[in-house]
């Protein structure tokens, strides 16, 4: 137990250090870097582009720092200190929590108030978050208040998009209140591919995985499947895919490309990163399969947009 408490210890010193703020006993908020460059530099990311935030207003944030169902070979972070599949502490109340993670994000925004290349206006909005994104790292699904958090933000005025790998069901089963977005990682066509590249903990983790897609198209929201894109890993079947999103029923999709940063460097090789031209082949392959439309291509994050309504 010790060994634990020492290890989850420097766990945490490690993520200060990567510019992670730890709210509470199991959340963690850190600026987006499109947060950064849109305060100075007035760029924004696809999600403004595509979704219609403001990147300066995102707050991005866990609720479940260490905690997660899979031990993804693309994954940036380091599987040491992973507490399991299962909250063992007792959870943060979420309206306690929703104010600690702002009160954090603007602790984090304040260096910014006098840098000459951010507009004061600006600077000011964003101590207001309008959006929050609910996915970082961690699996926060597991959070039993989960419903009653996303609905203290909706009275907050902030619209939410909670992302998923899709192998714990039970938490969306148990969503009441539906995010702005739902987002499920769809990062492999078939149980081979799945079990190589998401190694999930829980011998059912495809098994699960499906029943999260199935789910999918009960919610009412803007439903969004997402695949990270791995050169050499899960670029194959196509068709495995479609029947995967047929399962789904989702909005849109967003083909990513892997990045190769932080602990992915040493299970990864450096050309598992596919370019921005391989990304968008990919997608129109899916699109022809599925009768979906490639809507757009978001080049500084090699990221594309594929939409259910080719209007």
């Amino acid at each position: 137990m010790a060994s634990q408490e020492n290890a989850l210890e420097s766990f945490k010193q490690t993520l200060l250090k990567q510019g992670y703020r730890i709210v509470g006993k199991h959340s963690g908020v850190k600026i987006c870097e499109w947060t950064k460059k849109s305060l100075t530099q007035g760029r924004y990311c696809y999600k403004q582009k595509w979704y219609g935030i403001e990147s300066h207003r995102c707050l991005q944030c866990s609720l479940a720092l260490f905690w997660c169902l899979n031990r993804c070979l693309y994954c940036w972070r380091s599987f040491k200190v992973f507490l399991g599949a299962e909250m063992n502490v007792e959870p943060d109340d979420p309206e306690w929590l929703l104010d600690g993670l702002i009160k954090v994000q603007r602790e984090l925004l304040i260096g910014y108030k006098g840098n000459i290349k951010v507009e004061r206006s600006k600077w000011e909005e964003a101590q207001n978050p309008t959006n929050i994104a609910i996915s970082l790292i961690g699996e926060s699904v597991l959070y039993p208040y989960l419903s009653e958090f996303i609905e203290l933000a909706g009275k907050r005025g902030m619209k939410s998009f909670l992302v998923t790998k899709g192998t714990y069901p039970e938490g969306l089963e148990k969503l009441s209140v539906e995010p702005t977005n739902l987002y499920i990682s769809v990062c492999a066509p078939d149980e081979e591919t799945f079990n190589r590249l998401e190694r999930p903990i829980k011998r059912n983790g495809w098994k699960a995985h499906m029943r999260s897609l199935e789910l999918m198209k009960s919610f009412n929201c803007r439903k969004v499947i997402r695949i990270t894109l791995v050169k050499g890993y899960n670029m194959h079947n196509i068709e495995g895919y479609a029947k995967l999103i047929e399962k789904a029923e989702p909005d849109y999709i967003e083909p990513k490309a892997y990045m190769r940063v932080g602990e992915s460097i040493r299970r990864l090789p450096e050309d598992a990163m596919p370019s921005c031209e391989e990304v968008l082949e990919f997608a129109e392959k899916l699109a022809n399969e599925i009768g979906y439309a490639v809507k757009d291509l978001f080049k500084p994050s090699r990221v594309a947009l594929l939409s259910k309504n080719k209007r």
